[in-house]
């Protein structure tokens, strides 16, 4: 809905930037970043945009929404826990995500997941995991079960 204020309406979500250090931008780096998105999540490279040591955006599924990585001399540092979010339309879809970046973890000791887990908010039960893969923020998927009660 429009503000009244504001004709054109309100603003959606389309990208998060994370600044990196060049050395996760380098050809191998890349490779690495984009089979982990890819395999897991199904986003792929704008490769007409990549620009080596300096910046990869990855597709999230729609072009108008991606994920933007770019060299810094400074690169973002946060706590373990900050993150950036999806969603998913069904629980088995979030099932099927775990299963994906455990198998990854499996051939790669860098994937850090928090595994699947609930939490109770009144007529709303969010299912969610966590997971990071050489990017300094997590990344949080959940699925929202509306229970019409709380627990």
């Amino acid at each position: 809905m429009a503000h009244p204020y504001y004709p054109s309406g309100n603003p959606r979500f389309n990208h998060v930037a994370l600044s990196l250090p060049a050395e996760l931008l380098t050809e191998e780096s890349r490779r690495e970043i984009c089979a982990f998105w890819s395999e897991v999540f199904g986003f792929d490279e704008m490769p007409g945009m990549t620009i080596d040591r300096k910046r990869l955006i990855l597709s999230c599924v729609h072009w108008d929404q991606f994920i933007f990585l770019v060299s810094e001399d400074e690169p973002m540092r946060c706590p373990r826990l900050d993150h950036f979010g999806f969603s998913v339309g069904t629980l088995q879809e979030l099932e099927g995500l775990q299963a994906r970046a455990s198998a990854f973890r499996a051939g790669d000791e860098r994937v850090d997941l928090i595994d699947l887990h609930d939490d109770y908010q009144g007529p709303v039960k969010i299912h969610s995991l966590y997971v990071r893969y050489l990017l300094p923020m997590m990344c949080e998927v959940q699925w929202w079960e509306f229970t019409g009660s709380p627990r």
